[in-house]
């Protein structure tokens, strides 16, 4: 009871706070996205027939990565099967689910995504062979993750490549009189880059006009790079710096990409750091290096894996209201994630910025749909 008052508490504050800081709301026109990635290395754990679809209605299979030389896809037959099974399976469950496979990723080294954007003759090709695998494997859409254009040229070239690439889809569906493919694109927090590399901006108006919707990554803000203090590695708000969600959504609207091609990324994941004082555990305190987590000494932790461990170790669970996130700490070990009651929080502030709805990474770092489900339950669709 004491827990479920403090979060009541904790709801009023935060929901008085993005009525102050976005008016009094505008809802979507456009049908809502309810989207969550699906890693590709997650189909041991999580099989195609496995997956919850009343909980969503778009998956994106992540991902396939073009050929660096070609600017095509070299698909083995064992992945052809994967990639056709899980269009059938998925479409058998829910019919009325999209499936979109994304390109590309965080972690492609080196991007092919420069190359291929810089010339016309790269772009076609590419663009011919993104059409072509959606139609072949059944996927009725397209989703490009490029992390991320690094210069002026490559956000112009990126332009030119929505462009062309939205006329080729509408191009092909009057052709074969099929609908046309769906369009979207994973982006930064912020329609601007302020920290990271060079100082750019992403091509609003081509983003606006070609693009179905963008998947906005509201998540990364804090992590292994600075081990000095903790932090709300996906904070709904930030009183002292601009590494917040509010300031990258309406980073976007301000740049002209309106409320329903926006859609809110909210992660299943969480960032661990090990604590310079166990008796100092807030959002900001001490820290002196990575807490658990991944192989690589990351300090990240599922939201499934963040679960197990608050029970093994009857770690101590606090929400903070001045980022609208969770964090649990035990000893000198103190993780940051997002919980099913923040991210209603973070659905109600989506709604009344009039958002078109919102996508999870990933899918399979859930524990028993429960996020999820509760997400989808409490999205208010508008009648």
């Amino acid at each position: 009871m004491a827990i479920l008052l403090k979060f009541v508490h904790f709801l009023s504050i935060v929901y008085s706070l993005f009525l102050i800081a976005t008016g009094s709301g505008v809802m979507a026109s456009s049908p809502v996205v309810k989207a969550g990635y699906y890693p590709s290395w997650a189909l041991d754990n999580l099989s195609p027939s496995a997956i919850n679809t009343s909980l969503f209605t778009h998956i994106l299979y992540a991902f396939l990565v073009p050929n660096n030389v070609t600017f095509e896809f070299d698909i083995s037959n064992s992945e052809a099967a994967i990639l056709s099974n899980l269009t059938t399976t998925l479409h058998h469950k829910n019919p009325g689910i999209k499936v979109l496979y994304s390109i590309g990723g965080g972690g492609v080294n080196p991007s092919p995504f420069a190359a291929m954007a810089s010339s016309v003759s790269s772009r076609r090709t590419f663009i011919h062979a993104t059409i072509e695998v959606a139609r072949k494997y059944g996927f009725d859409g397209v989703d490009l993750d490029w992390e991320f254009p690094e210069s002026t040229k490559e956000m112009d070239d990126f332009a030119h490549l929505l462009k062309e690439w939205r006329q080729a889809i509408q191009k092909e569906a009057r052709s074969t009189n099929k609908p046309p493919l769906l369009l979207t694109a994973a982006v930064y927090y912020s329609a601007d880059f302020l920290t990271y590399g060079s100082r750019r901006s992403y091509p609003a108006a081509s983003i606006k006009g070609n693009l179905d919707w963008i998947n906005v990554m509201c998540y990364d803000y804090h992590g292994s790079w600075d081990t000095s203090a903790t932090g709300a590695h996906a904070a709904l708000f930030d009183p002292r710096t601009n590494l917040s969600s509010i300031y990258g959504l309406k980073s976007w609207i301000k740049a002209g990409v309106p409320g329903n091609k926006v859609v809110m990324g909210l992660p299943l994941y969480g960032k661990t750091w090990k604590l310079k004082d166990p008796n100092l555990h807030g959002v900001g305190a001490p820290a002196i290096g990575v807490g658990p987590g991944s192989d690589s000494g990351e300090g990240v932790l599922l939201f499934s894996e963040v679960e197990a461990f608050n029970k093994r170790t009857k770690a101590t669970v606090a929400y903070d209201v001045d980022t609208a996130s969770v964090y649990s700490f035990v000893g000198t070990t103190w993780v940051g994630y997002d919980d099913a009651l923040s991210t209603t929080v973070k659905i109600g502030f989506a709604q009344a910025l009039g958002l078109r709805g919102y996508f999870f990474w990933a899918i399979s770092y859930d524990n028993e749909w429960k996020v999820t489900k509760q997400a989808s339950r409490v999205w208010i669709v508008d009648k």
